[in-house]
């Protein structure tokens, strides 16, 4: 069966992963989803749930979103120049967790599918194979940014990921590491956004049935990645200095997002809803010109031995 009559399975899973996620997250923090439903005017929309000043989280964003369009954006077409000229069906939920307690880590997960539909104006005959076939491909991933590290939640985060591919490729997970690493990296700062995960895109090595197989298993393994770490450490106690060190590493968050990720870029550019598409970003940020931490602090810690290419199994 081809790509193209299997999206429905592919939109169909998307919202429901979406619906499990906030419900699950809705069970830790004891208060509600806002859910906003939203229409993009080229085609599509999608449903952004969000949760704001929650007793766990100071803000939660998990969104669902399934666009169409005649043109590709910029973003797209740089890496996929075939694609280019094609209707365009792109569909994903994405979601960023910041926490309110510092010790407990944002995290980022997303799961995303990808058409590049076939010319319908010309006939079969005047169509080479590579142009009468739609271009698909799957995408996602999830990667930790702490603000304090514990190592124990590092190699509970990477081995739950390393599981989830293990049973389509042993090679996957530390391709797929690799690719996280170099993808959530500021180069401006030299230093990476977190300790990392995984990250795909542009994959169809597998055909669609085990492509997407390999979707569901990252994005069904994400609350058995996060909620561990989570129950760990929401409820140790904190001071404004841990807070205060929290708002200025998140101030790295915002940085990646707005100059280097591909999903924002995307989503402004394909004149998505820009509240769903900046709902990742955190609710306090700080910037502080120069700053560095104290020698031997816990805030030092965090560069020496969590912001570093490191092999956490």
């Amino acid at each position: 069966m081809s790509a193209q009559l299997n999206s429905a399975a592919v939109l169909h899973y998307l919202q429901n992963l979406q619906n499990q996620i906030v419900e699950a997250l809705e069970l830790v923090d004891g208060k509600t989803f806002l859910h906003d439903s939203w229409n993009r005017p080229e085609g599509g929309g999608g449903t952004s749930c969000l949760l704001e000043g929650g007793n766990v989280f100071e803000r939660a964003g998990v969104g669902f979103s399934h666009v169409l369009g005649n043109k590709l954006p910029p973003a797209a077409t740089i890496a996929h120049p075939e694609a280019a000229g094609r209707t365009w069906e792109a569909m994903g939920v994405s979601l960023v967790l910041h926490p309110r307690n510092p010790y407990v880590p944002t995290v980022h997960m997303n799961v995303r599918f990808f058409v590049a539909r076939a010319p319908e104006s010309e006939t079969n005959a005047t169509l080479t194979t590579k142009t009468s076939e739609d271009i698909w491909w799957f995408g996602g991933g999830m990667d930790l940014t702490p603000y304090y590290g514990f190592e124990e939640d590092c190699v509970h985060f990477h081995r739950t990921n390393k599981t989830a591919l293990d049973a389509f490729n042993p090679t996957y997970y530390p391709q797929f590491k690799k690719q996280c690493d170099e993808y959530f990296y500021l180069k401006h700062r030299k230093e990476p956004r977190g300790i990392g995960g995984i990250f795909f895109d542009d994959f169809n090595t597998l055909g669609f049935e085990k492509s997407f197989a390999l979707q569901r298993a990252v994005g069904d393994s994400f609350l058995q990645a996060y909620l561990p770490i989570l129950q760990r450490r929401k409820d140790i106690a904190y001071t404004e200095k841990e807070r205060d060190f929290q708002a200025y590493r998140r101030g790295r968050y915002v940085e990646f997002n707005l100059v280097y990720d591909r999903g924002t870029l995307f989503g402004l550019q394909s004149n998505g809803r820009t509240e769903s598409i900046l709902m990742s970003m955190p609710p306090i940020v700080k910037w502080r010109y120069d700053w560095k931490p104290e020698n031997d602090s816990a805030e030092s810690k965090l560069y020496s031995d969590f912001l570093i290419d490191r092999d956490w199994l």
